[in-house]
């Protein structure tokens, strides 16, 4: 059984993984070295992550950067031609 700090640990490390892969996306495709559709993807994998409610103070402040990230890589899709 798990105890109740390795639950908040996987959840805080999911979210800084998200948070590490916006900008690598913003990046990409700024750099044409990731397709729409593949950035797409990920985004949408990120945003289906985010949907966990979470209780730790840290790991929503967290979430909600990540939720403005998101935000901005949605934009940057949608610019694309």
């Amino acid at each position: 059984m798990l105890y109740p700090g390795a639950l908040v640990l996987a959840r805080m490390l999911r979210c800084r993984s998200r948070f590490l892969l916006q900008p690598l996306i913003e990046s990409c495709l700024a750099d044409s070295k990731l397709t729409v559709e593949r950035a797409a993807i990920i985004a949408a994998f990120c945003a289906w992550t985010m949907e966990n409610v979470f209780d730790n103070p840290d790991v929503v402040k967290l979430a909600e950067v990540v939720a403005s990230g998101l935000k901005r890589v949605k934009m940057a899709l949608s610019s694309v031609p």
